[in-house]
Parts: C-alpha cells; structure tokens; sequence
C-alpha cells in the first residue's frame, strides 16, 4: 500500500465507486439552469415527449409544465400506452413530491373518449393492413408483401407496441430484392431502437445496414446500359454522394449511441467524431435527437476517456464538430477550461449543467459515472509534474476541502491511477520515489535477455534452413551432417 497512515485511530476512507447513482430529485433554479424550451424547440413527436416524462420523474419543480407540455403532443399521437405512462408517472411524482405539485385529478382528469376513439381507430386500421398483407402473400408478389409488413412495423410502432413493430421489420428482410430495401429496414430498425434505447442490438443492424450501404454505392457507380450525358452523371453522382453522407451520419450516431449506453465512452467519442455536417443528420434531427446533443456527448466521453492531445487535435481543432459546439456554446467552455488546467471552473460548469444532463434520456444513467471520471482524470493531470504538493493547494485548485480532495486522492492511489502517498499528519502528497540508478540496471538486463533469445532464435531457424539444404543436395554431394554444423560455419 503506498499510503502512509500517520494517525492510526483516524478512520480510513473508502474508495470512491466509479459507477455512481442518479440522484431521485434534480434541483431546477438559477444554480441548475434548465428551461423546457431545450424540449419544445430541439425535439418532436415521441422523442419530446419521453423527455417531458424525464423532467417530470425526476424535476418536481418542472413536472407541471412539462406535464401540460407533453399532454399536447401525446392527444396528437396515437400511442395511448404513452398516454397512460405520462399519467402514471406524474401520479408517482405528485404522491412521492410532499405536495409540491398538485395531484392528477387537479390538473387532467382521464381522457377515456380518446382512448376509446384511438383504440377503436388503431383496430381498425390494424385489420385493413393485416389485410392487406394477407392479399399480398397469396398474390406472392415480394414488393407488396415487404412494403405491408413495412407499413405494420410502422403502424405498431406508432401506436406503442415495440415489441410487434421490431417483429415485422425484421421480418421485411426476407422479400428485400435489393441493397436499398435492405437499407431502409435497418434504419427503421436503428430509429426504434433508438427510441426505446436499446443499446445492445443496436450494433447488429449498423453493421447490416453498412453492408447494404457499399452495395447500394457501387450499384449505383455502375454504369447504365445507354449513353448519359456528362453533366447528369455529375449530378447524379454528388447527389448519390450527399445521400450516403446522410445514411452514414445516422449509422455513426447509431453506434455512438450504443456504445455510450453500455458504457464504452472512448469508442462512443470516437462515434460521434466521425458525424457528418448538422445538415447530414436528416429528419433524425429534432425527431430522434438535437445537434447540439452531439456536442454534449462527444465531450463528456471525451473529458472521461481521451489524452489532452486526442482532445486538442481531434475535437477543438475539427472545423467540422465546431459546428455541432456552436449549438451548446459553454461546451467550448467546458473542453478549454480542461485544457488550462482551470479544473475549479470545469467543475463548476459540470455541476452548473448536471441537471440538464441528468434529465437527458441517453445520458441519464452515465452522469455520476463520467463525472467520477472527469474528476479523477483532472486531479491524475494536476499531479502529474509534481513531486509532492500540498493538499491545501490542490484543493483550492479544485474548490473542494482538504478532507474531500484526500479522499479522492487516497482512492485513486488505491486504483493504481496515481503513483504516490498520502502524508496525513502534514497533508502533503508525494510522488512515488524512484530509484533511478536500479531502474537503469533493470532495464539494461531485460534488453540483454531479449536479445539473447531473439539470437538464440536466428541461429536456430539459421542452422534449420542449412540443414534443410543439406537434405535436399543429391546423394553425392552430401559431405557432412546437420548437427556437424559450427557456429563459424553460420557465421561465414
């Protein structure tokens, strides 16, 4: 243990978990800024309202508005399963909330004439393309049948029923007579998954649809039976080329987004670094996520995960993601304060925004995790060119006490992420002492072993290739025996 106890009878200090919890309630004032205007304007449909629901579980300062705000959207749905889900949920909020906010039956009483009216419209538009289907699968004409089950993994998912609407897209893949079908299935896949955040299948259709995205590319710079004319082909071939850009952009934000829900968030930085122009994004934007959501998860996985270096040249340096951090202007903020070593204000504007965060859908299981990393990977950076240092001074640095700064200190020398120990009684951290002189031997000994054995394999495969000519020279010219072989022989 590189921990000096001084004073026994003090109590040790456990180390900090990486993986923390959500916090039950979020605070919404002028300390956490958060309006519900980055909802209404950054989102639609679906996507708007599983936000709203968001702020309601989790913000009571907000779950009234956000209540009314997101009953408009879902009476324009057709999805009474969100319905009843946005009901329950502020229920449980109002019950578990003290009285903060004013029970259901002040505010909406069940809308049972909707429900009736929408049920009895999703029935029976659910029979006319059962239907439908059925007429095409005994006409057995592939095009019909795979744009009616099409048509019903829309329809299922419209209404709410994930599992159904998953069932027949998938089953679509089997009357695809081309790579753009192909196509087409996996993005409507990716979007509901996205939707409902399942992270973990969504790398098995990013990998299919790019195998269909190269056929339908080179299907497409195949030239035609006839003679085209050469400003049509050039205009064919930039649109061809700015519509792969849009179908790659989704399939990048797809994986990044998968890799951040189970937690890999080097890869998901990674991810989302290789997003195309805002513009790429499509009809993804708004409806699946917003652009400035880009900026804000690239750089939270960034903070945690990637060197200075990766984070100057790959994120402050890209003109193209400068771009997705115009939307979110304190994200800029964020990454330079890191970069000058400003680690008391990164924390602030961390903390500042950690309800806005928080209520994010995607990101709402990460936070305490990656602001666990954040911080460790800032106090590893402030020690790193120092060979001892006062804890006072580290703990003005980052605005914490000096027995909170020590006790994330003691719990990153007990990971292995900082090499020194902790002098309690003058509360001094210093750096590990290294012998150099013995590190010098060590590392002159280990050379003398590898290139010992890296000899010791030449000369065998060395003394093998001339016994093997040996054994292929004729009867007569055979003079002497493999292992009569000297090393004054190998050497020439």
């Amino acid at each position: 243990m590189d921990i000096d106890i001084i004073d026994e009878n003090e109590q040790q200090y456990e180390s900090v978990k990486v993986a923390g919890k959500r916090p039950a309630t979020l605070p919404a004032d002028d300390v956490h800024p958060f309006d519900l205007e980055i909802i209404s304007s950054g989102y639609s449909g679906r996507s708007a309202v599983e936000r709203y629901i968001q702020v309601i579980s989790l913000c009571p300062a907000l779950a009234l508005q956000a209540f009314r705000a997101a009953l408009d959207l879902v009476l324009q749905m057709n999805d009474t399963t969100l319905y009843r889900t946005l009901i329950t949920t502020y229920e449980q909020t109002a019950v578990t909330s003290s009285g903060e906010i004013p029970p259901i039956s002040d505010v909406h009483n069940l809308n049972q004439e909707w429900l009736d009216e929408t049920t009895q419209k999703n029935q029976v538009l659910r029979i006319r393309l059962d239907t439908e289907l059925k007429t095409y699968s005994s006409n057995m004409i592939k095009e019909s049948i795979r744009m009616a089950y099409r048509d019903l993994g829309d329809f299922y998912r419209n209404s709410g029923d994930h599992a159904a609407a998953l069932k027949h897209y998938t089953k679509s893949r089997e009357y695809c007579t081309t790579s753009q079908h192909v196509l087409e299935m996996c993005l409507s896949v990716l979007e509901l998954l996205i939707e409902h955040r399942n992270y973990a299948h969504m790398s098995t259709y990013v990998f299919k649809a790019d195998a269909a995205l190269d056929a339908t590319s080179s299907a497409a710079r195949a030239p035609g039976p006839g003679p085209t004319a050469p400003a049509s082909a050039a205009t064919g071939k930039d649109k061809g080329a700015a519509e792969r850009e849009k179908v790659q952009s989704k399939l990048d934000v797809s994986i990044a987004l998968s890799y951040l829900g189970q937690g890999n968030y080097e890869k998901a930085a990674q991810a989302f670094l290789k997003v195309g122009s805002v513009k790429s994004l499509g009809d993804w934007a708004g409806r699946l996520m917003a652009a400035g959501d880009v900026a804000i998860y690239t750089t939270l996985c960034a903070l945690s995960t990637f060197t200075r270096q990766q984070i100057r040249t790959q994120i402050l340096d890209n003109d193209n993601f400068g771009v997705y951090i115009e939307q979110e202007p304190y994200v800029r903020e964020l990454l330079e304060s890191y970069m000058g070593n400003r680690f008391k204000l990164m924390l602030e504007i961390l903390e500042r925004y950690s309800t806005r965060h928080t209520l994010d859908v995607h990101l709402t299981n990460h936070m305490a995790n990656l602001t666990n990393l954040i911080r460790s990977r800032a106090l590893v950076q402030y020690f790193q060119p120092f060979a001892s240092i006062k804890l006072e001074r580290m703990s003005t640095a980052f605005g914490w006490t000096v027995q909170e700064l020590e006790r994330q200190v003691v719990a990153l020398i007990q990971a292995g992420d900082i090499q020194a120990r902790v002098d309690r009684q003058n509360k001094i951290l210093k750096a590990k002492e290294t012998d150099q002189r013995s590190a010098l031997f060590a590392r002159a000994i280990s050379s003398g072993e590898t290139m010992q054995v890296a000899n010791r394999k030449l000369l065998l495969r060395m003394r093998l290739q001339q016994a093997d000519l040996i054994v292929k020279a004729p009867r007569g010219q055979m003079t002497s025996h493999p292992n009569d072989l000297l090393l004054s022989d190998i050497y020439g």
